[in-house]
């Protein structure tokens, strides 16, 4: 036995399958529809502008070593601390403690400087924390 709200449901559905496709008038209620979508959007960004001047801590992480802190004791000016991560390994970008992207050291200035990244690939949709 239909409730009352399903019959008026297919009565709808049913009016709705009846009546003739609009061939002139589809495509520009789709591209109004788009329009509307996009100035929502369009919206929403402008709503998050004090949300996107939040500094946050970006960190690159070329590898890492353990030692006993008896060797940490000794380490002085020069001393060397190889690390887990070989040359031309990709390294990881860190945001606030979480994985956001892989990639490739590079240098950014003539002079040899200054170093970058150069992202690879970005590490997406994780909830649990990675590092």
């Amino acid at each position: 036995m239909n409730q009352p709200f399903e019959s008026d449901l297919n009565n709808v559905a049913a009016a709705h399958a009846a009546e003739p496709p609009k061939s002139d008038a589809a495509p520009f209620g789709k591209l109004a529809d788009l329009a509307v979508r996009g100035a929502e959007d369009t919206s929403r960004l402008t709503n998050l502008e004090p949300i996107l001047r939040i500094p946050v801590t970006v960190q690159v992480l070329l590898g890492s070593a353990t030692m006993p802190v008896a060797d940490l004791m000794k380490l002085g000016r020069g001393a060397v601390i190889p690390l887990d991560h070989r040359v031309g390994e990709p390294v990881e970008v860190v945001v606030n403690g979480r994985i956001v992207a892989r990639g490739a050291v590079v240098v950014v200035e003539d002079e040899n400087s200054r170093f970058g990244v150069s992202l690879t690939e970005i590490v997406g949709g994780t909830t649990g924390a990675e590092a």
